[in-house]
């Protein structure tokens, strides 16, 4: 594991809880941007910190309005400090499943796109934000969802660049992370100011990093 993760993830174990016992990291950026990827191993990094990907609480009907269902699923059980039960969309048979236990866990992390929207950041420890922008990450997500789900996509970028003018995410992220040809960058984001860690730190070239 690159030692940027191990960093990131020294530095997330030190953040105060945010939702009951629970650190919540929101893990957010355009569709396609390597969301699902980064936190697989960044909860590896975390000794397997449980996941939450928020294509399970989304659906083809509610794209972005599940605020309700997550709230009452998963905040507000977490937050006091009881197990979550959330029912996980199944987006080929369009209908949602059996409930999935989310333990309250020291750390867990929220992926997909709008874990950062204006309703959950008073629950989140530290947003993180995959910063590619957003052309080259949907035509990475359609390359990735092949012709089949071209119908998807069409409908999908309209309710995206809907919903981040509306309730944009990175201008509020603590933390900018940025893909490399090996490994991963980390670099202060836009709300740096309101996580004040000495780890954060600046270096003497242009960018900012771990």
């Amino acid at each position: 594991m690159p030692d940027t993760l191990h960093q990131l993830a020294a530095h997330l174990r030190r953040l105060p809880p945010s939702c009951g016992p629970v650190r919540l990291v929101g893990v957010d950026g355009h569709a396609g941007s390597g969301k699902s990827t980064f936190a697989g191993r960044l909860a590896r990094a975390l000794d397997d910190a449980p996941i939450l990907h928020l294509d399970d609480i989304a659906s083809h009907a509610e794209p972005f309005a599940w605020t309700d269902r997550l709230h009452r699923q998963v905040i507000e059980p977490l937050g006091r400090g009881e197990t979550a039960h959330y029912t996980p969309y199944d987006w080929r048979a369009r209908r949602f499943g059996a409930p999935r236990p989310l333990a309250p866990a020291p750390l867990v992390l929220i992926e997909g796109v709008g874990a950062g929207r204006r309703v959950l950041r008073p629950y989140l420890a530290c947003l993180l934000w995959l910063d590619l922008p957003r052309e080259e990450a949907w035509e990475r997500g359609r390359q990735r969802d092949g012709a089949e789900q071209e119908d998807f996509w069409s409908g999908w970028v309209e309710a995206e660049e809907r919903h981040f003018t509306q309730d944009p995410s990175r201008p509020h992220a603590h933390l900018l992370v940025r893909q490399l040809a090996k490994g991963y960058e980390v670099l202060p984001g836009p709300g740096t100011t309101a996580v004040k860690d000495h780890d954060i730190t600046h270096s003497d070239g242009p960018s900012a990093m771990w």
